[in-house]
């Protein structure tokens, strides 16, 4: 089987104790039989190794730490969620704000503790917190990180997580959130009181794509509109796109600049990519051909 390694994180990489070379964010390539049950170490320095025997019980369920993405002719391990080597708890921040006793600490991975007449509780964060800065937010808390925020309960419940940054704090939560796209699009979103209210998109002018099929898929992934994209025969069924690709979750390149795949969840950590063929007139997508 022809499997691609990668890694939110650099780390070394081996299988069956052989060193097979350093990935990252860039595809590595080995040949592996399941049948085989290689010992498989992803191991980046400063934290915890994610390990796992290279098997079918790891094709049908991959460990915490591990996304698998199965491809045409193999798949891709994708390694994140690392925990850190630290073994002693070290207090990074403590406040009391709006009746509760907030605790930032890391010990493996950067968490908050909330405490409050609710009782105590415990919200694992990624490492872009580890400098945050606190706010209540009506009801709520406003955690703030580096590109980063989140609004929290006072029991410690996650209402939003998300990459951006916040522009107004208080009752009315206002960010600026980077939807990663290829056209560059942000939304302007408010949430009042932890409920979200308003979301407007906003894109660089003039719209510059770098390829029209990229950027059909993704106005129909964010909700924006999928039309400027479309050959005028195709235009009139621009709203159905969403129906007809089904729910996928990002958009993969590949080596045909006519091909694209749509990552589409399987099960938990676990997605299947579809292929889809486009074909253009005019610079504009005429038709989408789904690739077997």
């Amino acid at each position: 089987m022809r499997v691609c390694f990668l890694s939110e994180k650099q780390c070394a990489l081996t299988a069956g104790g052989a060193y097979l070379g350093i990935v990252d964010g860039f595809e590595r390539y080995a040949e592996i039989d399941p049948a085989d049950g290689l010992f498989i170490e992803m191991k980046p320095i400063g934290y915890k190794s994610v390990s796992f025997c290279f098997d079918e019980d790891f094709l049908f369920a991959p460990p915490r730490g591990v996304k698998l993405y199965f491809l045409r002719g193999g798949v891709a391990v994708y390694a994140c969620d690392f925990l850190r080597e630290e073994a002693e708890m070290r207090v990074l921040k403590e406040e009391q704000l709006g009746g509760l006793l907030l605790t930032l600490c890391v010990r493996e991975r950067v968490a908050l503790t909330v405490r409050g007449e609710g009782g105590e509780h415990t919200v694992p964060l990624s490492d872009a917190y580890e400098n945050a800065r606190f706010s209540m937010a009506g009801r709520h808390l406003l955690v703030e990180g580096e590109g980063c925020f989140c609004l929290l309960t006072a029991r410690g419940e996650v209402l939003v997580s998300s990459d951006g940054k916040v522009t107004e704090r208080g009752v009315t939560v206002k960010a600026e959130v980077p939807f990663h796209d290829s056209m560059g699009h942000v939304g302007l979103l408010e949430w009042e009181d932890g409920v979200l209210r308003a979301c407007v998109l906003r894109a660089p002018e003039p719209p510059k794509p770098v390829s029209y099929a990229l950027a059909l898929f993704e106005s129909v992934l964010i909700g924006a509109d999928p039309a400027p994209f479309l050959a005028e025969s195709l235009r009139g069924r621009a709203a159905a796109l969403k129906d007809y690709l089904g729910k996928f979750e990002s958009v993969a390149l590949t080596a045909d600049p006519a091909v694209l795949g749509l990552v589409y969840p399987r099960k938990e950590r676990v997605f299947d990519v579809r292929y889809f063929r486009v074909e253009e007139k005019d610079g504009k997508v005429e038709n989408l051909i789904p690739v077997e």
